[in-house]
């Protein structure tokens, strides 16, 4: 009795894979999906265009015909709970901070891969009202584009608007491309991976430097290499009145790059990026060897801490390059919110790090014993990062730019913000030596310097 019943089990097991095998096949999560979306208020509705593949519409069973191609004259009614499953329901669409309603599906249509109408606003809703597809086309579902057009009620097109993308769920790396179009005929492109939050698309001012005051205070914390840097800086001086023309020197020089940068004055090159992170691995050895050999004051730090500065700077900037079109049209204060960020991150670790070394060079560990373990370790660590990164900049190879009005233009501009950096490390220079000329004169007793006694 037990065989038969086990032969027919193993058999019914066997049918079950077959038949529904490739169903299942169908309803995988494509690995890298795209969606193109345009974003327009006119007047009292607000009207988005969205393009995505078909084959990140799962759970949904598309008729069809033949071999298994679709079946264009059935699958319109199908189109809709589409949308509204797998588009309408994962955005989320506000208007001066006030969620709108559910949108309407007007259109949607499927349109082939060779399709290049969502190059254009006015194209893609031209093509989503135009003819469709008919059954002479022979296509498999998942090799298919699903468009349509979401109309929102709006109160005005001249509103604040934002939105929260879930789209996300569309594949295992989901990338959207979402142009916005202003009522005054600007266009602002967005492109994002996965969920970003919440994108304010016309954001004021305030919004934008908190947005990047966040992305700054993150970055400092996740950089490993700046961190490694900062504590090189902090281990011969565990004293905030020493630490603060140290540590506002290199703030305010990745600054200057940092914002040179967002403004196209850096190299646009290939190999500029591998360069920066390889001299950012050479700033980290050089200061932990410094701190091994000993002999650092305040003076020579803060000066190596403002050239490195610069260094750091550029890499700031390669962080911010895809975060920058979130500034709206307020870069400069969305610069100036990220560097508040680094401010605020960098004296977080401080808080953290003076104390701590303090203690560990009291209880635990001689202190120039301790300056020298630790100026190792982070040593060879930098070491290793130089070589890494040293290896990937030798495959790139520098073509030498060639002369001509707009080489001499950029040369021109970066002379000019070399000449402006030199000016700024005199004047600095000169008032801390005014500084420490004025406190040692106070400390003796307001003595002129070289031992004379003023004259009765």
């Amino acid at each position: 009795m037990r065989l038969p019943f086990a032969i027919h089990f193993a058999a019914a097991t066997f049918a079950s894979c077959v038949l529904f095998a490739p169903f299942a096949a169908a309803h995988n999560i494509p690995n890298d999906v795209t969606v193109q979306a345009f974003f327009r208020p006119e007047g009292s509705h607000l009207r988005l265009l969205v393009r995505v593949p078909l084959a990140a519409m799962r759970d949904v069973e598309f008729p069809s015909r033949g071999p298994g191609y679709l079946d264009f004259e059935r699958i319109g009614s199908i189109l809709p709970d589409a949308v509204n499953l797998w588009i309408a329901g994962a955005l989320e669409i506000y208007e001066d901070g006030a969620r709108l309603p559910r949108p309407s599906v007007l259109e949607s249509r499927v349109s082939l891969p060779s399709d290049q109408s969502f190059a254009t606003y006015e194209g893609a809703l031209a093509h989503i009202r135009g003819p469709r597809l008919t059954n002479a086309t022979s296509v498999v579902w998942d090799q298919v584009l699903l468009d349509t057009v979401l109309e929102y009620p709006i109160h005005s097109d001249r509103a604040r608007f934002s939105i929260h993308s879930e789209l996300a769920r569309l594949g295992l790396r989901t990338v959207t491309v979402l142009r916005f179009l202003t009522p005054g005929g600007a266009i602002r492109a967005f492109e994002f991976t996965g969920d970003p939050g919440v994108v304010q698309l016309d954001p004021r001012w305030h919004q934008a430097a908190l947005r990047f005051v966040k992305l700054g205070f993150m970055h400092i914390l996740d950089g490993t290499d700046h961190l490694l840097f900062l504590l090189c800086l902090v281990i011969p001086f565990r004293r905030f009145g020493a630490l603060i023309p140290i540590v506002t020197a290199f703030t305010v020089a990745h600054s200057i790059t940092l914002i040179a940068s967002a403004y196209d004055f850096a190299p646009a090159a290939l190999w500029f990026p591998p360069l920066i992170e390889t001299l950012i691995a050479c700033s980290i050895v050089y200061m932990a060897l410094e701190n091994i050999v000993g002999g650092a004051t305040v003076h020579r730090r803060w000066m190596i801490a403002f050239g490195f500065g610069l260094v750091h700077g550029f890499g700031f900037s390669f962080a911010l390059k895809e975060t920058l079109q979130f500034a709206g049209s307020h870069l400069l204060t969305s610069l100036l919110g990220f560097n508040i960020g680094v401010e605020l991150g960098q004296l977080l670790v401080l808080a953290f790090l003076v104390p701590a070394l303090e203690f560990l060079f009291r209880r635990v560990v001689a202190e120039r014993m301790g300056t020298i373990i630790l100026s190792a370790l982070v040593a060879h660590t930098g070491w290793h990062w130089m070589i890494d990164r040293a290896a990937t900049l030798r495959q790139f190879r520098f073509v030498w730019p060639t002369i001509d009005a707009a080489m001499l233009a950029t040369a021109l501009r970066v002379l000019m913000v070399a000449v402006l950096l030199a000016g700024l490390l005199w004047a600095a220079r000169a008032a801390l030596r005014d500084y420490a000329e004025r406190k040692k004169t106070e400390s003796s007793g307001g003595q002129p310097s070289g031992g004379e006694q003023p004259s009765t």
